[in-house]
Order: structure tokens, then sequence, then C-alpha cells
């Protein structure tokens, strides 16, 4: 598991299922999980930390991003 699973796992699925994660573009670059990830802090008042945004993008791009291994 990438470092930022269990963050995103603990403050992403305190509100939603990792199910949303797939229903987004597959294809989606690390600027868009940034905007996303950003949009749930101050839209939605996710409960995350400005420390914590950078690992949980990271973990979001690699595991249903565009850094997905081939």
């Amino acid at each position: 598991a990438l470092p930022g699973y269990g963050r995103a796992q603990a403050l992403c699925g305190s509100c939603h299922s990792a199910e949303y994660m797939l229903y987004q573009p597959p294809n989606a670059s690390r600027r868009y999980w940034d905007a996303m990830v950003q949009r749930m802090k101050a839209v939605f008042k996710a409960p995350l930390d400005d420390a914590d945004i950078p690992v949980i993008v990271d973990y979001l791009v690699k595991t249903y991003g565009n850094e997905q291994p081939k």
C-alpha cells in the first residue's frame, strides 16, 4: 500500500466510500486530484490537515489517476 492509503481511508472514508474514486476519470492528473481534495476540504469541510493533502493526492493519482502503474 502507498503511504497515503491509511490517511485517505481514515479521512476520505469518513464521508464516502472508496467506490467514489472509481467514478473519477482514470486519466485524471495530479492537478485534478489536488483540486478535488482541496474542494472536499473547502466546500464539504472534510477534516483534512494541509500536511495530509499532498500524501493523499499522491495516493489517489497513483491508485486511480494517470500515474497508475501500467
